[in-house]
């Protein structure tokens, strides 16, 4: 089987269920953006700092390929194959892992700038990529048909992400820098 099959090369794809629709379509590009994610995941995942969290993190990578398959499946059309589904397990998951991170460092006091270890960073950007899976996300529930689950646990991975970046720093004795605003 190719690769490629030249049926994009006018600028459209087709969602689950045979609908074509334009590259640039808020459906494209809420699941595409989680497939940013869900590849940014990947490389907080291959850091040392999280060989013993590479577990969760995979589970993460997989409910992130869910919710790509939900967003790709035209809400308007009965599909014939089985797509996978988020369950609440799913985001009490990410609940009790926030909640063992966040026992295990200070408590937060201020914002804090992103940094302090290329490790670090990287789960912040993977942060902020899900923020903004969460807004498009939002802004496609808001004209179509979208489970309030993948709302949901996209709001909660950007909180787990968040513990995640306050524990790697802790672990790796790196600076959390507080912000302090000019005023």
């Amino acid at each position: 089987m190719k690769i490629y099959t030249k049926t994009g090369d006018k600028g459209t794809t087709a969602l689950i269920g045979g609908t074509r629709v334009a590259k640039s379509h808020l459906r494209i590009e809420s699941y595409g953006t989680v497939d940013e994610l869900n590849s940014y995941i990947g490389l907080v995942r291959d850091q040392e700092v999280n060989k013993n969290r590479a577990d969760i993190l995979k589970e993460i990578q997989d409910r992130l390929f869910t919710i790509g398959s939900t967003l790709a499946t035209d809400p308007e059309k009965a599909v014939k194959m089985a797509t996978p589904d988020l369950h609440a397990e799913d985001i009490e998951l990410l609940e009790q892992e926030i909640d063992k991170y966040t026992a295990e460092v200070p408590p937060l006091r201020s914002f804090v700038l992103p940094g302090g270890h290329q490790s670090v960073s990287f789960c912040h950007v993977a942060r902020c990529v899900c923020r903004r899976a969460e807004r498009l996300v939002i802004r496609l529930q808001e004209e179509s048909q979208v489970d309030d689950l993948v709302v949901i646990y996209l709001n909660r991975l950007s909180d787990y992400l968040f513990a995640l970046c306050r524990l790697m720093t802790h672990e790796l004795k790196a600076e959390e820098v507080a912000w302090k605003p000019r005023l």
